[in-house]
């Protein structure tokens, strides 16, 4: 990877609300499945001290369950509740931190994305704001005003718990087909109450969970909330098909409390509307007025679902549009995903200028905590 550019702007400090970050760089959540039954190990905090002693400004963890019978798609994926698992990310927090990195827990519920057959000591149905599946297919009841309520408190419980242990921030994961995502979407969501209706309508599940989560944590610990337009089940899908409906959408979630947005794409340089060039990071940021984190194979030659469908890895790639929309201010922050799996020392060697050095990324890399 050759770059003309100074690597400058990505390296400049970035501080808001009490987040004071060495840099642009953040470690994208990526789900590993390395914490049997939940636990994350000594090998998790030592995986993520690695990306911390190789200058990674932020990490946001791997996607951690919230304390629901329902909330997983595997039983490797680490919990965020109960005093095992706890006390590993405590041990995760302090061997960051001792390398001079900040870290973000990302809490999730995967809704009915859940996969009853992965679980078989457990049979807790899949659960969505209408028991529908991301095809529009009936699989269970729609949620009760009270099992919402229970859901939004579990959400809330989990950002006390990573204030108290001493994270950094904390980032709601709402993208991606999972279960915010499923009140956002009109496909999953067919409710007629005041968790269903129009776009902005759909917002109020997430709305009460960022402000029960605001609740939780106090005034100034930051709040990140993650959203993607794209679903698993159709890439191409929109929840705002124009920047007027995105501003919408943004505006309550904006007001309930979200101090940085995570606009997930899976090309960062693609515009997301005609007639601009600014991706949906951008639009976010512009709408908004709030610091976002761009993300979408940032590094590499070849955006990540390809390894999924074609399976493809991915060599490292020019930067230099990065540096430039990162100069123009078109977002804040930058998500690294697949290329800090493959090599921890990414970052430094951008820094460095040692782009000779990079490691090109494979499948082989999901297979340990390297």
């Amino acid at each position: 990877m050759n770059s003309s550019k100074s690597v400058a702007a990505l390296f400049s400090p970035f501080e808001y609300k009490g987040l004071k970050l060495e840099n642009r760089f953040v470690m994208a959540p990526m789900t590993r499945s390395f914490s049997p039954k939940g636990i994350p190990g000594p090998n998790v905090a030592e995986y993520y001290r690695r990306r911390a002693e190789n200058e990674v400004g932020l990490i946001i963890t791997e996607g951690t369950l919230i304390e629901h019978p329902a909330a997983g798609a595997d039983q490797n994926i680490p919990h965020f509740y109960g005093e095992e698992a706890l006390d590993g990310w405590a041990r995760v927090v302090r061997e960051v931190h001792e390398a001079g990195g900040k870290i973000a827990p990302q809490i999730w519920h995967t809704g009915m994305a859940r996969q009853k057959e992965k679980f078989p000591e457990s049979d807790a149905e899949p659960i969505g704001p209408s028991g529908l599946s991301l095809t529009g297919e009936r699989v269970s009841e729609p949620l009760s005003i009270e099992e919402i309520n229970g859901l939004i408190r579990a959400y809330a419980q989990a950002a006390s718990q990573a204030k108290k242990i001493g994270f950094d921030a904390v980032e709601i994961h709402g993208a991606h087909g999972y279960l915010i995502d499923q009140f956002f979407w009109e496909v999953t969501n067919k409710r007629t109450d005041e968790y269903g209706g129009d776009l902005v309508g759909r917002t109020k599940f997430a709305v009460e969970v960022i402000k029960a989560v605001r609740d939780a944590v106090g005034p100034d610990f930051p709040i990140i909330f993650r959203f993607s337009q794209w679903k698993p089940s159709d890439y191409q899908s929109k929840l705002a098909k124009s920047p007027e409906e995105l501003k919408l959408f943004l505006t309550p979630l904006t007001e309930a409390g979200v101090d940085i947005f995570h606009a997930s794409t899976r090309r960062f340089w693609e515009p997301e509307f005609e007639g601009s060039d600014l991706n949906l990071a951008g639009w976010t940021r512009k709408l908004t007025g709030k610091p976002t984190i761009t993300v979408g194979s940032v590094g590499l030659d070849s955006e990540f679902l390809s390894l999924f469908t074609e399976g493809k890895g991915g060599q490292p790639a020019n930067i230099d549009n990065l540096i430039e929309r990162i100069e123009q201010e078109e977002f804040d922050l930058v998500a690294v995903g697949r290329a800090l799996l493959s090599d921890p020392a990414w970052v430094s060697k951008i820094r460095k200028g040692n782009t000779e050095e990079l490691q090109p990324f494979t499948r082989e890399a999901l297979k340990t905590l390297s």
